[in-house]
């Protein structure tokens, strides 16, 4: 089997939203972020139900139709990290937006190109808005988060090229394949 990069995406992990309390009053949240087996996370806020943890993690893309998992957590310094909640982004939406035959370059700044709403198959607490921003193609959303008595995450999703990434372009061959790989769904 082949392990092709297709792209890189980040996860600009904005901040949380009314996090369940795990410690006495408060508690020290941190998420995890996974990707087929990649793993990353942000730092840890210590004693905040409402962190902000303005943090950029990158992920490759090997399989478009995995799923982008987050994961909170309450850090504990003697025992086992409590779960607070985790969501799930199926991130073919957006990287269906990439594949739209639209001059991006000739769109005002700030023009949403697709919206996804909430419902049972996404974790969106909130219509989100796949946009044309500063030269890039963005997703803002605010996921509920799941398993958990309240919360929320609020990130953005961006889509670049890395290294050695043959890519999700528009342009010829990048196109088929991943319009082959959506046929397979």
């Amino acid at each position: 089997m082949e392990d092709k990069q297709l792209g890189i995406m980040r996860v600009h992990v904005k901040r949380g939203i009314n996090l369940a309390i795990r410690d006495s009053t408060t508690s020290d949240p941190y998420v995890v972020v996974t990707l087929g087996t990649q793993k990353v996370k942000t730092r840890v806020i210590n004693s905040n139900c409402n962190p902000v943890w303005d943090e950029q993690l990158a992920l490759t893309i090997k399989d478009v139709t995995d799923p982008i998992r987050m994961t909170v957590y309450d850090k504990d310094r003697f025992s086992g990290d409590d779960k607070m909640g985790d969501a799930e982004i199926d991130m073919r939406p957006f990287l269906e937006a990439h594949q739209m035959e639209l001059d991006f370059q000739k769109l005002p700044n700030g023009c949403a190109i697709k919206r996804i709403r909430p419902g049972r198959t996404n974790c969106l607490a909130e219509e989100s808005s796949i946009t044309w921003s500063n030269g890039k193609i963005i997703q803002d959303m605010i996921l509920r988060l799941r398993n958990v008595e309240c919360g929320e995450l609020e990130i953005v999703l961006e889509l670049t090229d890395g290294p050695g990434c043959k890519g999700l372009g528009r342009e010829g061959s990048k196109k088929t394949s991943w319009m082959q790989t959506k046929q397979l769904d």
